[in-house]
């Protein structure tokens, strides 16, 4: 076998085994001329695949789902990976597509960049995931002059992303009690970022980056637009609230004639979605509303490496 043979066969290797995951969030939906230079961004570097977009017009919100391999050196460190430069392309189209004054939604948001979330995926770990994080956490911060606080395993300490969220006020609407919408924050953040300034763009606002094992987004619509019913529930349903471990919800407004539980399953091997929707149906009965079958907002990590491989290998 020669050099060339041997090297993209070991390319091949990487590019099939040591996968990372990133999932987008950005406070834009509605507006297809702004997400358009998202999405040419996202796919400038070929070898970075765009698996899944999930837009939701009530929420104003959309996340994309983008995997790539990483390289190491020769004593097994990260050094390269096809996602960092793609991500911020994307964030940097997003700050210039959106002003976040003139958003809204019903779905919490601190950002036009609202969340970065990396999971290790096939034989790729945490450790991984966590560098790339961190990387984009530099780029996004030096670069754009932007509050960036680090979460999960990206975080020195582990810090929770619902800890720093609520230091910032994430969880407090803003308008009419339902709705998020511009900057209503002071613009001088209460926390300490780990990267960027201490003082906010009200155009911009503040990114959260974090890295994760698998967590699942799985969302049950609620026939009812009684929204403190929803809470109620989704209260019940939470860990924090004394119900189910490793679950966090939030009760939202979804549309004009429901409500819904977002919830995200930190643990979805140990509390499915099944679980919390028989929780939810369960609580609900008790309120005398009408529950429909839940969503998740993403693929599954299976799904998301045979959408990967078959991608990769047709473009090749």
């Amino acid at each position: 076998m020669d050099a060339n043979s041997e090297c993209k066969d070991k390319k091949k290797s990487v590019t099939q085994s040591m996968l990372l995951c990133c999932k987008l969030y950005i406070s834009e939906s509605r507006n297809r001329e702004a997400l358009e230079p998202i999405e040419r961004a996202a796919k400038l570097d070929p070898e970075t695949v765009i698996i899944n977009k999930f837009p939701d017009r009530d929420y104003n919100r959309v996340n994309y789902t983008l995997v790539s391999y990483v390289i190491h050196d020769s004593t097994g460190c990260p050094i390269y990976s096809p996602l960092h430069q793609t991500v911020v392309a994307m964030v940097a189209a997003a700050y210039d597509a959106i002003n976040l004054e003139q958003h809204s939604g019903t779905h919490p948001r601190l950002g036009v960049v609202d969340d970065i979330l990396i999971h290790p995926l096939a034989r790729a770990s945490l450790d991984e995931a966590s560098w790339l994080a961190k990387k984009v956490a530099a780029d996004i911060g030096n670069r754009f002059q932007v509050p960036v606080y680090l979460y999960a395993a990206a975080h020195p300490m582990g810090k929770a992303l619902d800890t720093i969220r609520r230091e910032l006020g994430y969880y407090r609407p803003n308008f009419r009690g339902i709705q998020w919408a511009g900057w209503a924050q002071p613009e001088q953040v209460p926390v300490k970022p780990d990267e960027g300034p201490e003082v906010v763009s009200r155009a911009r606002g503040i990114v959260m980056i974090g890295a994760h094992k698998w967590v699942a987004m799985y969302n049950i619509p609620i026939m009812s637009t009684d929204l403190s019913v929803a809470r109620r529930i989704a209260q019940r349903v939470s860990a924090r609230g004394g119900g189910l471990p490793t679950v966090q919800t939030l009760g939202l407004f979804h549309g004009e004639d429901s409500t819904e539980i977002a919830c995200i399953l930190l643990e979805p091997n140990q509390i499915g979605a099944d679980r919390v929707q028989n929780h939810v149906e369960t609580l609900a009965s008790q309120e005398s509303l009408d529950v429909e079958k839940g969503y998740f907002t993403d693929l599954s990590p299976e799904m998301i490496i045979e959408r990967y491989m078959k991608l990769i290998s047709s473009s090749s």
